[in-house]
């Protein structure tokens, strides 16, 4: 493929790992152009500092290396939960929500530098090349990008590694000292792909995991939590107030102990493959639980069911990098409209795996405990008014047996 050399300079997504170091080698040397790294801090869990460090020992002058944990949380992570969005019925879409905020700020940064090209370390096989792009190119269109596995030769993690050697660039190894898994992560999640796990029918040993405990050696007891909902979103933890990006933390910490949010499926590719993963996400399956139980009390029969039609769509939309197309604003209007009453406290108990609900209570609860009771509630309501309710909906079942019998 033949490179585009009217480039000076680009922005590169930098993670300081394998991939991203060895594209940030290969621009230099492909393209002769200056390369500009933008790191975001969004909870990865590492030392941020040494990403600087290798960026610098391979030529580059400058570096962003931005704490974005609170916006990600904030203006990403909640306002996809409102929507309780699972990607075909399990997906947390933990990796799918941090593409859009480092898109933007990759596009900001060129703005800011006068780079002419951004490039991303997403492979040609998988979602993450989409995501990036669609962000891209929703923000300016007029961007030149790059990327880097659609155009080079080195189509196989062996040829990276053989890269990588050739030119010093450091390998990080797993804690048997072999080559990792192909890893993303942030403060939702993380996730493996690779190596044993492109066999679906192996079973992942621990060294896979590294967020939570297994759910069999989690702690043999109960661990009770309250949380706080204002507007669908948490802001109060057993009573502590925590903004967006601490909460989360908080409830990482819970559910990693207690082996919560382990998932292992094969999902549906945008572009069109099947593939293996493992995702651990146990702060945000903690929440899902909790919020669903806030929703069930505080939100509308009819509002609800349109809501949970809503979400795979929403869901889709994420998953597949339209984090910044009208529909999906649209979409997040009607589900943050939806909210405005989310309010209340939810109780739970954390155990081996499971998020078990055992209350909740809102100043806007539609529960009416006269209403439903098996006993003789202050409420005026005549059973029989239910015979009149069911003879309407029988209507055309009936007519169908008449008239076809």
């Amino acid at each position: 493929m033949e490179l585009n050399k009217n480039i000076n300079k680009v922005v590169l997504a930098y993670s300081g790992g394998l991939d991203t170091s060895v594209i940030l080698k290969w621009l230099q040397e492909n393209y002769n152009s200056e390369v500009v790294t933008f790191t975001a801090d969004i909870g990865q869990g590492q030392e941020i500092e040494p990403v600087r460090n290798k960026a610098e020992s391979l030529g580059v002058k400058k570096i962003f290396i931005e704490d974005l944990k609170e916006e990600f949380v904030e203006k990403y992570v909640f306002p996809m939960f409102r929507a309780n969005a699972l990607y075909e019925g399990v997906y947390l879409l933990g990796t799918s929500i941090a593409r859009p905020l480092i898109a933007k700020r990759q596009i900001e940064i060129a703005k800011e530098v006068g780079a002419q090209a951004v490039s991303h370390g997403a492979t040609g096989k998988g979602n993450d090349q989409v995501r990036f792009e669609l962000g891209y190119y929703s923000l300016n269109p007029k961007i030149k990008v790059i990327a880097p596995w659609r155009e080079w030769n080195l189509n196989s993690r062996k040829k990276l590694i053989e890269y990588a050697q050739k030119n010093q660039i450091t390998i990080q190894k797993d804690r048997k000292g072999e080559d990792p898994f192909s890893v993303d992560a942030n403060l939702l999640h993380i996730s493996a792909e690779g190596k044993i796990l492109e066999d679906p029918w192996i079973e992942p040993n621990e060294l896979v995991f590294s967020r939570t405990k297994s759910p069999l050696d989690a702690p043999d007891r109960i661990t009770e939590i309250t949380l706080t909902f204002f507007n669908g979103d948490p802001v109060e933890l057993n009573n502590e107030k925590l903004s967006p990006a601490k909460m989360l933390i908080k409830l990482n910490e819970l559910g990693a102990e207690n082996g919560i949010g382990r998932i292992d499926i094969v999902e549906n590719r945008f572009v069109g493959m099947k593939s293996r993963g493992i995702y651990e996400t146990p702060g945000g399956t903690i929440l899902f639980h909790m919020r669903k139980a806030i929703e069930s009390i505080t939100i509308d029969k009819g509002a609800s069911h349109l809501k949970e039609e809503l979400m795979p769509k929403y869901a889709e939309l994420i998953y597949n990098g339209f984090w910044f197309a009208p529909e999906r604003k649209m979409l997040q209007k009607a589900i943050d409209l939806s909210q405005k009453n989310v309010n209340g406290t939810v109780r739970a108990k954390l155990y081996k795996g499971n998020v078990i609900i055992t209350g909740r209570k809102s100043q806007n609860s539609l529960y009416d405990k006269d209403l439903v009771t098996f006993e003789e509630g202050s409420i005026d309501y005549n059973h029989h008014d239910a015979e009149g309710f069911i003879k309407l909906n029988a209507l055309r079942l009936m007519m169908n047996k008449l008239k076809q019998s």
